[in-house]
């Protein structure tokens, strides 16, 4: 949604304005060759076959769900992943300018001429006045703009109409793939123009999944399917194939995919390749185990749909396991012993949702397993939540450590005297997980029934095989990256010459560190599509010192309007494309009981406004509400948190 930024954007103008005036298709037509399809355009870019390395014989045995996890198993190992290991992403915003110092300190380019030096300028951020203006002028020319062409657009019947590319010839439209369906990638198709671009988005999940109520899913609060969307709504003119990229040929310019494709009740994994002219990467990132023993075979992850429903499968097998006869105190005490790893906002925000299901739900399905209950938050660092201010961590730490709230007291009476059901272990590195308990380097061993690994990104096999297919000049910036693509302030990744794009968790824009969150990739996706929509040229001519120039104006073709004559102003560029620059519209998190966290900064560097308690719960769940796709999704988080003030959580496994 547009409305509810650019009301901040309004905000934070008047607030700033004070501040400096006075001292944020069916899957067996889609596998065919170019010689039999003729429905799609993209699908003429198709070339399919069957997988050498798979027996069909070994294949029909297996179902589509064990063939699919097949290949994400296999498309996710990752070795030494050590060596990728980054700091929380939201952490940035706290740790000044190091990383960009490092990334300067790596500049390949260290001769200051002209063009080095203009793009030095035009990179560092606009004038925040300036910007603010150029956002909400920004937004109500998309508003004009969306009005226009829902006026504009006909129903278009039948006959096929040749297309003026964004090279300006009449024919076959620039080829555009997209790698991945998360919010970067969301963004980018609301916004991207499908008239211009033969669009095709490649990704193993038809959908987009609003990940941060992943935790309120994982125990019921909120179902799967209500922050879900199909991706083919959100733009039903691009071509969605639902596989899995394995290499990109930035030579051929060529995606290999690997699908499972099923005849009746064979099924079997199948490779093909799909052809672009521009190919933009946001994969995402994986959940990084620091090479950590048991990390991978014994903790459950917070990324996926699956994730989520296997930890809420896991916590009602803890609590069933817990209610049988015969077993001590001890036992059951480990069994539901719950030990979320991470205290960022993933970490903090699951073991809220999972104490609210244990005092609201737990009294009328479990009244007497509540006395064994253990939450157990382990964190290596001496702080939670890091992107908040240091008020709004000890409120985060105040919630986790509240007394136990059981409205039955009946049940109530059932705890023991001064139980904390609750525990915060910082500067708790682990050191190895083993199937019934966890070791940490201080030698304290936590036994647990379900344990939840929430720290930590790194890269998957597909962002490593592009960086190394890149070059020299990306491996140089991996010093800074590590295991991320480097890009540059236009989402162009360094070395591909314009013609392979990236943004979210798996890039990196080394001339500014940018926190790995939903926020940055949702701006960065509907950035690049305004730029491929007004026809700048990714790939001009290096000039005359080897220099490769940012996107540059062609006054033919590219259409600027009056908020690019804004960035203009501000950075004094009137002749290439205005770079990238994030605004941040605040950080968020649930703590529990009805109480959430909420900090925005209105003015950079400048004193936060925050919020908690009631307050931040009521813009916690007012802003989820509207950041969601559609009004579909609206309505379905809606009634599920009616359904679960009404009648409870759902505790059915099925």
């Amino acid at each position: 949604m547009k409305w509810e930024s650019t009301a901040f954007v309004l905000l934070q103008l008047i607030v700033t304005t004070h501040a400096y005036a006075f001292p944020k298709p069916t899957q067996s037509s889609r596998w065919a060759t170019p010689a039999t399809t003729g429905t799609s355009s993209a699908a003429k870019h198709f070339v399919s076959r069957s997988r050498s390395t798979t027996s069909l014989a070994a294949s029909t045995q297996k179902k589509p769900e064990e063939l699919r996890r097949e290949i994400a198993e296999r498309n996710s190992l990752v070795e030494d992943e050590a060596q990728y290991a980054v700091a929380d992403g939201e952490l940035l915003e706290r740790m000044g300018t190091t990383d960009a110092v490092a990334a300067e300190e790596t500049d390949v380019k260290t001769d200051y001429t002209d063009m080095y030096s203009r793009m030095k300028r035009m990179t560092k951020p606009r004038a925040y006045p300036l910007f603010l203006a150029e956002k909400g002028v920004e937004f109500l020319e998309g508003t004009v703009h969306d009005i226009a062409k829902s006026f504009q657009r006909t129903a278009e019947t039948g006959a096929a109409t040749s297309t003026s590319d964004v090279n300006g010839s009449v024919g076959q439209k620039e080829r555009v793939v997209v790698l991945g369906t998360g919010w970067g990638s969301a963004s980018l198709l609301k916004e991207i123009d499908t008239d211009l671009y033969d669009v095709t988005v490649i990704s193993p999940r038809n959908y987009f999944l609003f990940t941060p109520m992943l935790a309120g899913a994982s125990v019921g609060t909120v179902e799967y399917r209500s922050i879900t969307e199909p991706i083919r709504a959100i733009n039903p003119q691009a071509n969605f194939l639902e596989a899995t990229a394995t290499n990109i040929d930035t030579k051929t310019n060529t995606v290999t995919c690997e699908s499972v494709i099923c005849e009746g009740n064979s099924c079997d994994i199948q490779d093909f390749s799909v052809q672009y002219d521009r190919l933009v990467v946001a994969v995402g990132a994986q959940t990084n185990t620091f090479g950590i023993p048991g990390v991978k075979e014994y903790c459950n992850y917070l990324r996926q749909v699956e994730d989520a429903r296997r930890v809420r499968t896991s916590i009602i097998n803890c609590f069933e396991r817990a209610n049988l006869p015969g077993l001590s105190d001890e036992e059951r005490i480990r069994n539901l012993t719950f030990a979320v790893i991470g205290a960022g906002p993933t970490g903090i925000e699951f073991a809220a949702e999972l104490r609210d299901f244990v005092e609201e739900d737990g009294p009328k399905y479990y009244p007497k397993l509540l006395q064994y209950v253990r939450i157990k938050v382990i964190e290596a660092s001496p702080m939670v939540l890091a992107p908040f201010d240091k008020e709004l961590q000890q409120e985060a730490i105040a919630q986790l450590k509240r007394p136990t709230m059981i409205s039955d007291p009946k049940v109530a009476k059932l705890l023991p005297p001064n139980f904390q059901m609750t525990e915060l272990l910082l500067e708790a590195s682990v050191k190895e997980v083993k199937e019934d308990r966890i070791l940490l380097n201080n030698g304290q061993e936590i036994p647990y029934g379900i344990a939840v690994w929430a720290a930590g990104n790194g890269p998957i096999p597909l962002t490593l095989q592009l960086i190394e297919s890149l070059g020299d000049e990306q491996a140089s910036a991996q010093a800074v990256a590590r295991g991320r693509v480097a890009v540059d302030c236009w989402m162009r990744a360094i070395g591909g010459q314009g013609k392979v794009l990236s943004f979210g968790d798996c890039s990196c824009m080394f001339q500014q560190q940018l926190p790995a969150t939903a926020q940055v990739a949702s701006q960065q996706g509907e950035y690049l599509a305004k730029l491929l929509n007004k026809k700048f040229e990714f790939t001009p001519a290096l000039t005359e010192d080897g220099i490769f120039p940012p996107p540059r104006k062609d006054p033919a073709r590219t259409q600027t309007s009056f908020s690019d004559a804004i960035a203009a102003f501000a950075s004094n560029n009137y002749e290439y494309a205005k770079p990238f620059q994030f605004l941040n519209l605040g950080i968020l998190a649930y703590t529990g009981g009805g109480s959430a966290l909420a900090q925005v900064t209105p003015v950079p560097d400048g004193a936060s406004v925050q919020g908690k308690g009631k307050l931040g719960n009521a813009l916690w769940r007012s802003v989820y509400l509207t950041k969601q796709v559609s009004w579909r999704n609206r309505l379905l988080v809606m009634n599920d948190w009616t359904k679960r003030r009404l009648f409870g959580r759902d505790i059915t496994r099925l």
